[in-house]
């Protein structure tokens, strides 16, 4: 049982159930509720902070495509085995199309955009790819297959909102990760304050678009699947921006006070 709540996408995919998806997604929370405990007392292991005390180094830009790959690669090999079945209805189609659409982003793009960046060491990178693995399949499958939406959904009010922050979200995330890039000029080396967009009000804009995107994609969906991976994108995100928000302090005299971790004007 344990192999396939951890591995689901080595399950034959036609012999599980709707309880089988339910579980899968109270894990993630508890998943995420460890990790967020554990991330208290242990710093996360990535970026800045690397050490090979956590397993060898991987280039960057190869682990953070390994890693991010298996939420792309699973959700359309489960629509390609599904394309001679009932087809997929149109609100389930948009909200895997969000799903797909980040991750296209984050497993094609955006590794190969990054400018330096120190190697990720093995255990954070897979760790991330366990998760990626899992947390696909889980919002795929269930989209695909189990998902129940009425047809005027996408007129909905949750279907509007969600899909409203998602794409807010998104942008913000985007922009954010467009700054964090540019910090240096070409030859230049050490860390800068990042400032403009969201970075004048939180030291985690980047994550913080990410949070408000994966908010909005569980509004839309309106599911447990899609809140539990909400939830534990929230606690894994909110641990890494307080972990960002000390270490600026720490490396900056005149970093800016009045900028808050994660929440504007809040935290």
């Amino acid at each position: 049982m344990f192999s396939q709540l951890m591995f689901p996408f080595l399950l034959d995919v036609n012999n599980e159930g709707e309880l089988h998806i339910e579980t899968m997604s109270w894990l993630i929370i508890l998943m995420g509720g460890c990790a967020f405990l554990a991330l208290q007392f242990v710093d996360m292991p990535y970026g800045r902070y690397a050490s090979s005390k956590f397993g060898f180094l991987i280039n960057v830009k190869a682990a953070w495509f390994i890693q991010e790959i298996p939420s792309l690669a699973i959700p359309l090999y489960l629509l390609f085995i599904n394309a001679g079945n009932k087809p997929v209805q149109l609100p389930n189609q948009l909200l895997l199309g969000m799903f797909i659409c980040h991750y296209t982003h984050r497993s094609l793009l955006f590794p190969f955009l990054i400018r330096g960046g120190k190697p990720s060491p093995f255990i954070p990178f897979a760790m991330a790819f366990t998760f990626c693995a899992y947390n696909g399949y889980l919002q795929a499958r269930y989209l695909i297959k189990y998902a129940v939406y009425s047809s005027n959904w996408i007129t909905d009010p949750r279907f509007l909102t969600g899909s409203a922050l998602w794409f807010l979200g998104l942008l913000v995330n985007l922009h954010s990760d467009h700054i964090l890039r540019n910090l240096r000029k070409p030859g230049e080396t050490g860390y800068k304050i990042p400032r403009g967009g969201m970075f004048q009000y939180v030291s985690s804009a980047n994550f913080l678009g990410e949070i408000v995107e994966w908010m909005g994609f569980a509004v839309a969906c309106w599911s447990l699947p899609s809140a539990a991976f909400a939830i534990f994108t929230f606690l894994i995100l909110a641990s890494r921006a307080a972990q960002h928000h000390r270490w600026y302090l720490e490396k900056f005299e005149d970093y800016p006070k009045t900028r808050m971790v994660l929440i504007p004007f809040l935290y």
